[in-house]
């Protein structure tokens, strides 16, 4: 046989029309699963709390120390119900790392007097900012 008869006698590998999309698909479960494993969610405390309403309130930051006040008074962070006086070693203890602003939640029935005690500890523990934190108010 000659060269060209070899040339012409080869088969070719048939041509493949239809795309894979395996690799497409697992990539798009390996982001997936990213970001479902490293979305932060900012945590509310367990307590029924009635926030007050204003028309400029904004979005927390998640790094934020939450503390909530009841209208009885009471003081909350996370599960846990703390007094005044544990409130500057919360704050004091969480801000060692990295100064973290202070939001409190406080219900719209609590008194002036209890607020202000609960901003002062919390400034004097070395709170960066010290906000309360309200619901946006519908446009009317």
């Amino acid at each position: 046989m000659s060269l060209r008869a070899r040339r012409q006698q080869r088969v070719r590998p048939p041509v493949i029309t239809d795309i894979n999309l395996s690799p497409l698909i697992d990539m798009v479960f390996i982001l997936l699963i990213f970001f479902v494993v490293t979305t932060v969610f900012v945590e509310e405390t367990g307590v029924p709390i009635e926030r007050p309403t204003s028309r400029s309130a904004q979005e927390l930051e998640p790094q934020n120390i939450l503390l909530s006040v009841t209208d009885q008074g009471q003081i909350h962070y996370g599960e846990r119900t703390i007094s005044l006086s544990e409130l500057g070693m919360v704050v004091r203890r969480l801000n060692r790392a990295a100064p973290r602003p202070v939001v409190i939640i406080a219900d719209r029935t609590v008194t002036t007097e209890t607020l202000i005690k609960v901003i002062d500890e919390a400034t004097l523990a070395g709170a960066p900012s010290v906000s309360i934190a309200a619901n946006q108010e519908a446009d009317q």
